[in-house]
């Protein structure tokens, strides 16, 4: 079966894509409202872009009515913006936090979630996750029509629950395992971590 994605609908190419790009990491981001509240939403179109400097990047679609989610709204407008990794036992609020609010209600508020403030830096980590990346607007493209945001965030400072990760031979090594990311798949599916393999370069 050979499809061509110029002759098909942008919905479908959509959930053509989510079903083949697989599993994806996701980011849940924490960003500031400006109001003295945060959002918090789950973005699967996400993944590292470069190590020097530290970026990474999001995609952010559109509210039904047209405008910038706010997650987008948040960085472009304010820059600093928390994401988090989330594992197996916060599938429930990841899942939840998609929920389209209103600009200035916190899914933070809505899920009972609390916060955590971390030296040096302005916004708080988000409680149960056991990695938080600090990160602040680098650029911003606009992709398609209308247009999605694809966000590019310089990473200032992550922070490690310490008990996935341990130093070995002066290098910081992160269990996966003890880590547990959660992954997207298609539809409503989801991937839970399971078997990791070690293959050493034989060149």
């Amino acid at each position: 079966m050979l499809i061509d994605l110029t002759q098909t609908s942008p919905q479908r190419v959509y959930h053509l894509m989510i079903q083949t790009i697989v599993p994806r990491p996701i980011a849940w981001v924490l960003s500031d409202n400006g109001d003295g509240g945060y959002n918090l939403a789950p973005f699967s179109y996400f993944n590292g872009v470069s190590s020097d400097p530290p970026v990474l990047m999001i995609s952010v679609g559109r509210k039904a009515d047209g405008s910038r989610k706010d997650t987008w709204r948040n960085i472009d407008e304010r820059s600093e913006f928390v994401l988090h990794i989330g594992h197996r036992e916060l599938i429930d609020p990841i899942v939840d936090s998609a929920a389209p609010l209103p600009h200035g209600d916190s899914e933070i508020d809505m899920l009972g979630m609390t916060t955590a403030p971390v030296d040096g830096f302005r916004l708080p980590r988000l409680e149960g996750p056991r990695v938080a990346m600090f990160c602040e607007r680098y650029a911003i493209h606009l992709i398609g029509e209308p247009g999605q945001g694809l966000i590019l965030g310089r990473v200032l400072g992550i922070w490690l629950d310490d008990a996935i990760a341990t130093e070995r031979d002066g290098r910081l090594i992160v269990d996966a395992t003890k880590l547990d990311p959660l992954a997207r798949l298609g539809g409503n599916d989801y991937a839970l971590f399971g078997d990791t393999k070690t293959v050493k370069r034989r060149v």
